[in-house]
C-alpha cells in the first residue's frame, strides 16, 4: 500500500476555515473528509464511518481534492441543465433572427427553428427540445386560430333559424 500524499500546513488551516464556512451538509461532509485525513491522519474506512459515507466515496473526494484542489470541495449543487446542448446565451443568440422576423409580423415556424438549432448543435434533436427552448425564452402562440377547424357556416345558420331562443 502506498503512503498517503501529505497535505501542507496552509491547506490544513484552510480546511479548518472551510469547515466553518460550509453552506450545506454535503459541503461540510466533503470538507470534513479531507480535514479528518489532514489533521487526524485517519484512513478512508475510519473517515467513512465518521462521516456516514462509503469508503469508496471518501476516496473519490480525496482524489478530486488532490487533483482539483479546494474547488472539488465546493459542491456543484443539485439541479441545473447538465445535459444542455446550448447555453442560455447561445439560445438567445439563435433566437435573435427569429425575433426580428416575428417583430415584423412574420410567423414563427417551429421547423425552421429546429433546423437552425440542429445546424448549430451539429446533430438531430427532437421537436420537444425546440418547444422547451421557445417556452424557456418566453415565446408563445399569440394569435388564436380564426375559426374552429370543424366549423360549418351552413349548420350555424340553420341552428340560428331553428333555435328556440331566436
Amino acid at each position: 500500500m502506498r503512503p498517503q500524499t501529505e497535505i501542507s500546513i496552509q491547506a490544513r488551516e484552510r480546511l479548518g476555515q472551510m469547515l466553518k464556512q460550509a453552506r450545506s451538509k454535503a459541503d461540510f461532509q466533503r470538507v470534513q473528509c479531507m480535514w479528518l485525513r489532514a489533521e487526524l491522519g485517519l484512513n478512508h474506512q475510519r473517515v467513512a464511518s465518521a462521516v456516514g459515507w462509503s469508503p469508496s466515496r471518501v476516496k473519490r473526494v480525496w482524489a478530486n481534492y488532490l487533483i482539483e484542489g479546494e474547488a472539488a470541495l465546493q459542491g456543484v449543487g443539485k439541479g441545473g441543465r447538465r445535459r444542455q446542448n446550448l447555453t442560455l446565451e447561445e439560445e438567445r443568440e439563435l433566437l435573435v433572427g427569429f425575433h426580428e422576423a416575428a417583430g415584423r409580423g412574420g410567423v414563427l415556424v417551429a421547423n425552421d427553428v429546429k433546423a437552425a438549432y440542429e445546424k448549430r448543435v451539429g446533430r438531430a434533436v427532437p421537436k420537444s427540445t425546440v418547444y422547451r427552448m421557445l417556452a424557456r425564452h418566453g415565446w408563445r402562440k399569440i394569435l388564436p386560430r380564426p375559426r374552429h377547424p370543424r366549423n360549418d357556416p351552413e349548420q350555424a345558420s340553420v341552428f340560428k333559424k331553428t333555435s328556440s331562443k331566436s
